[in-house]
């Protein structure tokens, strides 16, 4: 008979790195996390966000709870060295943020400034690559490391600009993360939902034609939820996903498949 995997999570240890609010793309992980089982670490942006973001920490269960800015020097690793304090190991990670200065974001990819699109790739794509660094000597028997992508990171999709080629990076860097931890048993994934209406979103110009438009052209012919992201990225860190790595997974209803 076939000894299938089992859909769980109890007794794992997972950190989720930018849960904004409720509507967060990160917030829809770490409910189906918990749901499969899991203990989780959550962190929090600044002191603006904490009053957001504590109310679901507390209602996952979270022990752990810390600030992680990732331009703030020594916060990412006070994260993970209070992780290690307390759990001694990590089983999955997800790295679920993203920015780009609001002047380079809605210009044009040819007017962004070399300041903007550093930044853009420090603390969307290089803090990805930082946190899996900090996370590989606490999976000594493997895991799993999540981020989060967009289909422009593929394709040219109207207003999303300098994030196009900063969501690539991000996708290369996964595929590298992927190769290189892969012999540890770490596997690595990109996720990339459809359109969502979530804060950081919002910052896109024109935001809601491309959701109408994504609406209108998906095979489903609806939008995904971030309970849809959830489930996707928390089957893929159990053992049902043991032997998948280094791709870019969409969760958008069909709607990448469309020319």
């Amino acid at each position: 008979m076939l000894d299938l995997p089992v859909l769980n999570l109890a007794g794992k240890k997972g950190l989720v790195i930018g849960i904004a609010n409720d509507q967060s793309i990160a917030h829809g992980c770490a409910r189906a996390f918990r749901t499969l089982g899991a203990d989780l670490a959550v962190t929090y942006l600044n002191d603006k966000a904490k009053r957001f973001v504590e109310p679901l920490a507390q209602d996952l269960g979270a022990p752990i709870f810390m600030p992680c800015d990732v331009q703030v020097e020594g916060q990412l690793e006070a994260v993970f060295d209070e992780i290690t304090r307390q759990w001694g190991g990590l089983d999955f990670a997800l790295h679920s943020i993203a920015y780009a200065p609001m002047k380079d974001l809605h210009g044009r990819l040819t007017d962004c400034s070399c300041e903007g699109f550093l930044t853009a790739m420090a603390i969307s794509c290089h803090s990805f690559i930082r946190m899996c660094r900090l996370a590989e000597p606490l999976m000594p028997n493997g895991g799993t490391l999540f981020t989060m992508s967009y289909y422009g990171a593929q394709k040219v999709i109207d207003h999303y600009n300098v994030m196009g080629p900063v969501k690539a990076a991000l996708e290369s860097a996964t595929r590298y993360l992927a190769a290189e931890l892969g012999p540890k048993g770490i596997r690595v994934h990109a996720i990339s939902p459809g359109p969502l209406k979530t804060r950081a979103a919002s910052g896109i110009k024109h935001f809601d034609e491309i959701l109408a438009r994504a609406a209108r052209r998906a095979p489903m012919h609806q939008l995904v939820g971030i309970e849809d992201v959830g489930m996707t990225t928390a089957v893929l860190a159990t053992e049902a996903g043991r032997m998948l790595t280094g791709g870019t997974t969409h969760v958008d209803g069909g709607f990448s498949i469309i020319g």
